[in-house]
This record gives structure tokens, C-alpha cells and sequence, in this order.
């Protein structure tokens, strides 16, 4: 029989690529939980309105790549391509619109059909943090703070710069918008042809785009910066000194857009030069619509997510695992006493296992390469005596120590 494959696009997660993946998340969920927020788990599919209203069906995502399906029942449903919407979603069907401002975390899959490369997968893992209710420069600033602590508790930040953008208020991005399409219109014969479909519906996109003929044309393209009402430019400038305050350092890049309507005021992304094109780490921005479209109020939100993949390749090395025991029987008449002592460590937070077949050089073999720190050696004389023989796998002591003294040694030990 043929080997069966995994789908093209996606990967098994195991052993040290699985360490880092876990690490990644782990690490986002005890740094937002100082924030205030909580973790929400929404399903990895939603009806597909949920992402058609949220994204936009100009977009690449709706238009390309989205896993889309009809159930038995006859309704469109689609795997989440991102994380926001269906956090929006819950917010207006369990009812908590009226208890703003709510901190939400998340984590987990997300599914879009596109080319795979390093970095970028077809099931890809997400972390998120969506602040929703609050309308504050400030509160930008610090999502924006929160996203880089997590890349300095990851070991990361030396090789990640915070780019930043505004997009202004609703007349500042019409006018813009105005100015966009009318020059983009004076060369629209140079423009990529997906450029050139989003001239009329999602002129904004044109300046993200990675097509070397429009990159050429963005010199002279119309900038936000030059079509600022007051009111935005007071916004933008809190939002400068805010993060001022915070320390954070930025770089403004007039080129950072989002392609709706709802998306306003601060855009932000953090990126490298170490993952080749696939440059963005951590990006988000403010909405003011989104709540709206899931047919809740009009609520102000900022919200970013990031690659758990990308962040993956960036950790310099594998997290420090806990040190471990490991227990070495001579005999299978003992293994009633090992069970018993494998229980009695795990009930104290220990790790610790053991191997169910080999002889003692077998079973020593085996805790190498489980990387244990300290071996339980235990013989039927140690299980008359109710002791075990402690093997320190980095020194090589030995001392024996008796069952009711194992577990503050063993505390003693792994703390060194």
C-alpha cells in the first residue's frame, strides 16, 4: 500500500517544533493574562457571512483562499481564515456589547488556501488579543506595548522593528481615497492587473501590494499624512507620545494600510529581515465597524494577531524543559513499588517516567535520551527497604535515600 501524506500545506508538529509551538502560546497567554485579558475559544468554522461581512469580498483572502463548504443541511460554512471576526461575532451573540470594555485572548488554527513556503502553511496557528470598547490612543499604545513584551519574553525583539501607520478618521480616508484613485487612474496602465480591479472598490490595497510595478508608482502616490483632519491628527499624535511613554521604539511607514472601511486610525505591524518575504510577525490595527456588521452596536476596538509559525523560526533555541526522573528497575517483581513512586512525584509537580522493558544498560540508554537529570535506581532490595538508590546523571553520585525522604530530596536536587 502507498504511504498515506499529509494535505499539501500543512505539517505535523512534534518533538522540538512542537516545544516551540507550545512555548509560543504559552508565553502569549501568561503575558495578556497581566494585562487583564482572558482567553475566548471560539469553533474553527463560522458561517461564512461572519468572514464575507468582516473582510470584504475584494479582498484576497474571500476572493482566493478561504475553505469554504456546504454542510448536509444546505448551509455555506467556512474554516476561520483569521481570528477577529469570530470574535466580534461572540461578543454580539453571547450578549456582552453591554459590558464593555472586554479583553479577549486566542489562540489556535486558522485555514486559508495559498501557496505554501517557510513560515506560511494552509492550517497555520494564530495568537490574538482583541481590546474592544475603548477608543483611547492609549489603549493602542498599550496593545501595542503588550505585543512587544511578548516578543521580548520570547527572546525575540532584537531582530523584530515596530512599523506604524495612521489611516485616520472617516473624512481623512475619503479624501485620501479620493486622491488615491485619481492618481492611481493616471497610470493605471502601469498597475498589476489585481491592482488595477482594485482601483475603483479598494484603491487602499494597491499601496500593500508586493508586484514590483506598483511598488515603482507608490513615490508619487497621494499620502494619508498630507489629508489629515484635526481631530485625526490630535489622535495620531497621542498615539506618537503614548508609545513614547511606554518606550516603545517605532518607525512610521506611510505604506501600512488595511482595505475596509471600518478599519481606522492606528495600523501597526512588527517585522524582520529574518524570514525572507514572510517579514510580518505581529500586525493588527483600531476598527470601528466590525461589531456593527455582526449586527451588534458600533463599538471601537484594537486588536492585533501573529504567526505562532513565524514566531516559531525566530526563538534562538528550545525552551529549558523542567528536569525530569527517571526510574531504572531491575526487575519486573518491583514495578509495584515504581508505580508507586512514579505517583507519588507526579502529585508533587515532578516529572517523571519510566521505560517498561530492557535490561539496566537498556533502560539507562533510555533516560539519556529522555535528557533526565536524575535516575531512580530501584532492585528488589530496594523495595524490601523501602528506598531507592539516587543516581545524579550529570555527576554521577549515587546515594541512597529513603522513600519517605525522596520527594525533598529530589525538590533539592532539580532546584541546583
Amino acid at each position: 500500500m502507498s504511504v498515506v501524506k499529509p494535505v499539501r500545506g500543512t505539517h505535523d508538529l512534534i518533538g522540538d517544533e512542537a516545544k516551540n509551538h507550545q512555548y509560543v502560546m504559552q508565553t502569549a497567554k501568561n503575558i495578556t493574562s497581566l494585562y487583564g485579558f482572558e482567553e475566548w475559544i471560539t469553533p474553527v468554522f463560522e458561517e461564512t457571512g461572519v468572514f464575507t461581512r468582516s473582510l470584504g469580498d475584494t479582498s484576497d483572502i474571500v476572493s482566493k483562499e478561504m475553505y469554504t463548504f456546504q454542510d448536509r443541511g444546505g448551509d455555506s460554512l467556512t474554516l476561520r481564515p483569521e481570528g477577529t471576526a469570530g470574535i466580534c461575532r461572540a461578543l454580539v451573540t453571547n450578549a456582552l456589547t453591554q459590558t464593555l470594555p472586554q479583553k479577549v485572548f486566542y489562540a489556535g488554527p486558522m485555514f486559508r488556501y495559498e501557496r505554501p513556503q517557510k513560515g506560511r502553511y494552509r492550517q497555520f496557528y494564530q495568537i490574538g488579543a482583541e481590546l474592544l470598547g475603548t477608543a483611547t490612543p492609549f489603549a493602542d499604545a498599550e496593545m501595542i506595548a503588550m505585543g512587544q513584551h511578548i516578543l521580548n519574553a520570547l527572546g525575540i525583539s532584537d531582530n523584530v522593528v515596530l512599523e506604524l501607520n495612521t489611516l485616520g478618521d472617516l473624512i481623512s480616508r475619503q479624501a485620501w481615497r479620493e486622491a488615491l484613485i485619481a492618481y492611481f487612474k493616471t497610470v493605471k496602465s502601469e498597475l498589476s492587473e489585481d491592482s488595477q480591479n482594485r482601483l475603483e472598490k479598494n484603491p487602499l490595497r494597491i499601496l500593500d501590494s508586493k508586484a514590483a510595478q506598483d511598488r515603482a508608482l507608490l513615490d508619487h502616490a497621494p499620502l494619508m499624512k498630507d489629508y489629515m483632519t484635526p481631530t485625526a491628527l490630535e489622535f495620531w499624535d497621542r498615539l506618537r507620545k503614548a508609545l513614547d511613554q511606554f518606550k516603545i521604539p517605532f518607525r512610521e511607514n506611510y505604506y501600512i494600510v488595511r482595505g475596509l472601511d471600518y478599519y481606522s486610525h492606528t495600523v501597526f505591524e512588527f517585522v524582520t529581515t529574518k524570514l525572507g518575504s514572510q517579514g510580518t510577525v505581529l500586525a493588527g490595527g483600531r476598527y470601528e465597524g466590525l461589531v456593527a456588521e455582526m449586527g451588534g452596536p458600533s463599538v471601537p476596538a484594537i486588536g492585533w494577531a501573529a504567526g505562532v509559525e513565524r514566531l516559531a523560526l525566530l526563538l534562538n533555541s528550545i525552551p529549558v524543559q523542567p528536569k525530569s526522573v527517571a526510574i531504572i528497575v531491575f526487575s519486573d517483581a518491583v514495578h509495584e513499588m515504581a508505580f508507586t513512586v512514579l505517583q507519588l512525584l507526579r502529585t508533587h509537580k515532578i516529572a517523571a517516567e519510566m521505560t517498561y522493558k530492557g535490561n539496566f544498560r537498556k533502560q539507562m540508554e533510555w533516560a539519556n535520551k529522555r535528557k533526565a537529570s536524575i535516575a531512580l535506581l530501584i532492585g528488589e532490595d530496594e523495595a524490601t527497604k523501602q528506598v531507592v538508590q539516587l543516581k545524579d546523571l550529570n555527576s554521577g553520585e549515587q546515594v541512597e535515600v529513603a522513600l519517605h525522604d525522596l520527594v525533598s530530596q529530589l525538590i533539592l536536587k532539580l532546584a541546583k
